[in-house]
């Protein structure tokens, strides 16, 4: 079984859909991040009611562990997915539920241990962290869609879901839970284009053109800056929980800066010698593979 943590973007739609087609879902929380967490309720009530999600969805933490709410709202518009036109159902938000208590529940619940996806800043898994230190033996894996080894996206050094809130990233990190890490760098490896949507968009269907104007104005973001493909990034965490052998992980130790004027939410890797490590971090995808998975659970999706 598995837990899926998210701010609810299109890219995190897009994970929850490959994980669903694969995977029992226990339940999902909510957390702040590509949009202040009441429109990430809403999204997500979007999404449930477009797509005919059943799983419970619990709504989780709106503020960093030190309080700031930090959301790209420069790049992704304040409902925190970008759109040509077309949008997500108007739905209420989903019902508050407590994602804490709903979390606790589930790890109490457990047989054997299970596993979280985590796509986007780790504000509720830190509280968990913290709060119930005895269930953390009840979590096989955290797979975390976050960080970067290279140039960062949220400022020059920083990738944005570390960036939202570096405090948590620590002490998930301190928590010694296991943790894939899925970076920056390995979702720059696959990249969809323009080209890539056009039998979603000749689907035909309601559902499909949705789909279709809300990732062709995601690929947009890298077309207005004069790329001609964008990284797929939360469905590049998902995969590798379902197609595992087509990612290469690697040992290493990782450290978030804290504090540094220019450097704050950098994710630093050592894969030097003799440093134990902390994590795994992957390393390379078969990109192909990956983006294929992505495009045929839309393409499922749209004619279902």
């Amino acid at each position: 079984m598995i837990w899926i943590d998210t701010d609810m973007g299109l890219d995190d739609i897009l994970a929850v859909m490959i994980i669903a087609g694969h995977r029992d879902i226990s339940g999902i929380s909510l957390v702040f991040g590509n949009a202040p967490l009441e429109q990430v309720r809403k999204n997500a009530a979007g999404a449930c009611s477009l797509l005919g999600w059943r799983t419970p969805i619990h709504t989780g933490a709106a503020n960093a562990i030190l309080g700031e709410t930090i959301t790209p709202a420069h790049v992704l518009g304040p409902t925190g997915i970008k759109t040509r036109g077309a949008r997500l159902p108007e739905c209420p938000p989903v019902p508050e539920s407590p994602a804490q208590a709903a979390l606790c529940t589930w790890l109490e619940s457990l047989d054997a241990p299970g596993e979280i996806l985590a796509l986007g800043p780790l504000t509720n898994l830190a509280i968990l962290a913290l709060s119930r230190p005895d269930l953390l033996t009840k979590i096989a894996k955290i797979t975390w869609m976050g960080g970067g080894a290279g140039r960062g996206n949220q400022t020059a050094s920083a990738e944005f879901n570390a960036f939202a809130d570096p405090e948590a990233v620590q002490i998930v990190v301190n928590s010694r839970v296991p943790l894939d890490i899925v970076d920056l760098e390995l979702c720059r490896q696959v990249l969809i284009g323009p080209d890539d949507l056009l039998a979603l968009e000749a689907s035909g269907t309601e559902k499909g053109l949705v789909l279709a104007d809300l990732c062709g104005a995601y690929v947009d973001i890298a077309l207005e800056r004069g790329r001609e493909k964008m990284a797929v990034y939360d469905p590049c965490a998902a995969a590798a929980l379902v197609i595992p052998e087509a990612f290469t992980f690697a040992p290493g130790f990782v450290a978030v800066e804290l504090a540094g004027t220019h450097t704050r939410g950098r994710t630093v890797l050592d894969q030097r010698p003799g440093v134990p490590p902390n994590c795994r971090w992957a390393m390379h995808a078969d990109a192909p593979r990956v983006l294929s998975l992505t495009l045929e659970t839309l393409q499922k999706a749209a004619l279902s």
